[in-house]
């Protein structure tokens, strides 16, 4: 015979009362997630299994073959290698420059606030207006880069109309917009290091420099893992500098991943390229997110 609710011991029925108040607290934030990430998630991988459809052709369904077409073009080669490059030269400047800011904007020096505010204001801009500030800078001939290359001698330089500088000049722009955020959390974990470690090592005759290598970077790693992680993903988020800046060119030079999705998606009106695209994006986010918390994460925190 089932048991009715007041048959339930107290124990019991203060379970149960525990349980639906926990699926009631998660069930706004389950519903917002399967609105806006998971259903779109799993739109997008429909999308990329069917054809493209037109207006005198409805899509149908194609399996892998559009993830075999978007294999055989050498745009996407091209855009995947940019981006390649793209990520693994900005996220360690990146990293390292936030780094070097914070272990001097946490140090006893002069001025210290206006150092932490001047080295935080890039990123309270937007990136439109960064990216409006550094065409300024590359303009030929008018510059400020110009202007200081002039200075050795240097003729002026199409920084963002050649192949061989244009990503380079829009790196440039990232780390000098991201760095500012970063050094954010390691002024935090700089400043939630116990002083004692400080004084111990003082006593210890440790220098400064082995201070910093012995104890503050290994405390900083848990930090350093958070930071890498949204840097990789910024490094595929970030896009908006190159509608001002280039445009993706010249001759898709300094295209990325999100902007050729934007392209193919809202541009060209493929919307099955530019859904294949996402998923491998985000398949490779994906991996590359649960290596570094899986396996990296249990070598850097101390238990």
């Amino acid at each position: 015979m089932r048991l009715s609710s007041t048959s339930l011991t107290p124990a019991a029925l203060t379970r149960r009362a525990h349980t639906l108040l926990a699926w009631g607290l998660l069930s706004p934030a389950m519903v917002l997630l399967t609105l806006f990430a998971f259903w779109p998630m799993a739109a997008t991988f429909w999308a990329s299994l069917n054809t493209r459809a037109t207006a005198r052709r409805p899509s149908v369904f194609a399996g892998i073959d559009n993830y075999r077409a978007l294999l055989d073009d050498p745009v996407f080669w091209q855009v995947a290698g940019n981006n390649l490059l793209y990520a693994a030269v900005t996220v360690p400047l990146s990293i390292a420059l936030a780094l070097a800011m914070a272990l001097w904007a946490n140090g006893r020096i002069g001025g210290r606030s206006l150092v932490r505010t001047a080295f935080f204001t890039p990123t309270m801009l937007p990136m439109i207006a960064a990216a409006n500030l550094w065409l300024f800078f590359y303009t030929p001939g008018l510059g400020l880069l110009d202007h200081l290359a002039a200075l050795f001698g240097i003729g002026p330089t199409n920084w963002l109309g050649q192949p061989g500088t244009a990503l380079w000049a829009v790196m440039a722009v990232t780390v000098w917009k991201e760095s500012g955020f970063f050094m954010l959390f390691y002024l935090a974990a700089l400043q939630a290091i116990p002083p004692e470690l400080r004084e111990a090592s003082q006593l210890e005759g440790a220098s400064r420099w082995a201070y910093t290598r012995r104890v503050v970077l290994p405390l900083l790693m848990p930090t350093t893992l958070f930071v890498l992680v949204n840097a990789l993903i910024n490094s595929v988020r970030l896009i908006d500098h190159l509608f001002i800046l280039t445009k993706g060119g010249p001759d898709n030079a300094s295209k990325l991943i999100l902007y050729w999705i934007w392209e193919m998606a809202f541009a060209y009106l493929d919307q099955a390229s530019a859904a294949v695209m996402t998923v491998l994006a985000i398949a490779v986010l994906g991996v590359i997110a649960a290596v570094q918390l899986l396996v990296f994460d249990r070598r850097i925190h101390y238990r």
